[in-house]
């Protein structure tokens, strides 16, 4: 129980022994614990290296243990001080490699411009910058289905103004704001103008490119408020644009009809993307995050589901819909 401090199981036994038997030698000691002499007087130098016996006072050539409540203190107070040592050394071990890394990391190495934005005015600012000095494109997902109004009131001066200036203007919004008449009517105000919309059933994260040269994504994905990284660099600029590539060969043009294909009787991307949610596990409210809608829809689709697929239970429904191969591929 001691070894932490130093003490073996023989030596813990021997001072535990000491201190209820005082007036016992090394001989009723060995007999006692079925040890050697030898084995005891080792014992007895450990436990008198970490002061936990001192000579008598009365009997010349002896030792008495010190009370647990002064040795053991001591023994805890140095392995303390040890910790912190060993704790110091670390930390001054990793601050220099730390320095050693960034030495040679700046040797010939591409550099990734990082800015971290705090708060939402902030946000604002860098974006109003950047899409003032955009030249050829600016490419966005946009999750969280509806947009806020004070989002889409914002943003109509900058995307008009990078219209008028030629700017290639490429949005991918989730399918759910196609039941949202604020988030519908700016979409179609925006391809009106010559920008272009698709919709997905779900979205990896919030983002706006720029140029293919800067990006901002938010801090915290489910408070896009609380700040935002501005980001550059060609290595993560590229794999950025092909992320966005690939959902944007997935997403479906807006203005065109997302409902069921199979004769009517298949998945919507939405529908089938819920089952998958559901199927790994998550709750009905991460995966109504997922998809930018509401609680209660998400239960409603849920209970569509079950009823086409006359099941019982939503165990039920997957496997019927695996079975009719509704989730073979994402619609």
């Amino acid at each position: 129980m001691l070894s932490a401090l130093g003490i073996d199981e023989r030596a813990e036994a021997v001072y535990r022994l000491m201190l209820d038997q005082s007036d016992w030698g090394v001989a009723e000691i060995a007999a006692h614990l079925v040890v050697t002499e030898t084995e005891v007087r080792a014992a007895l130098d450990r436990l008198a290296e970490l002061n936990l016996l001192r000579s008598s006072l009365l009997t010349e050539g002896s030792l008495r243990p010190i009370s647990p409540a002064v040795g053991l203190p001591l023994l805890l107070a140095e392995q303390e001080r040890e910790v912190l040592r060993t704790q110091q050394q670390f930390a001054e071990t990793q601050a220099a490699a730390m320095r050693l890394l960034e030495e040679y990391a700046d040797r010939g190495a591409v550099r990734h411009d990082i800015e971290q934005l705090v708060g939402i005015d902030a946000i604002q600012d860098r974006l109003e910058q950047l899409a003032h000095a955009c030249t050829s494109r600016v490419i966005s997902f946009m999750p969280g289905g509806a947009q806020s109004a004070a989002s889409l009131k914002a943003s109509r001066p900058l995307d008009l103004s990078a219209l008028e200036r030629g700017v290639e203007l490429l949005t991918v919004y989730q399918d759910s704001v196609r039941n949202d008449p604020a988030t519908r009517a700016y979409a179609q105000w925006l391809t009106q103008l010559g920008g272009q919309v698709r919709t997905a059933p779900v979205l990896p994260v919030r983002m706006v490119l720029f140029d293919d040269r800067t990006a901002l994504l938010p801090v915290d994905p489910d408070n896009t408020r609380a700040g935002a990284v501005q980001l550059g660099g060609p290595g993560v600029i590229v794999a950025l644009v092909s992320l966005f590539d690939a959902a944007w060969e997935r997403a479906a043009p807006f203005g065109t009809d997302r409902d069921r294909e199979l004769n009517g009787e298949g998945l919507t991307g939405q529908e089938s993307h819920l089952m998958r949610l559901l199927a790994q596990g998550l709750t009905d409210e991460i995966a109504a995050r997922r998809l930018g809608i509401g609680l209660r829809t998400v239960r409603r689709m849920m209970a569509d589901l079950m009823s086409r697929l006359d099941a019982r239970s939503r165990f039920e429904a997957g496997v019927r819909a695996a079975q009719r191969g509704w989730l073979d591929e994402e619609q």
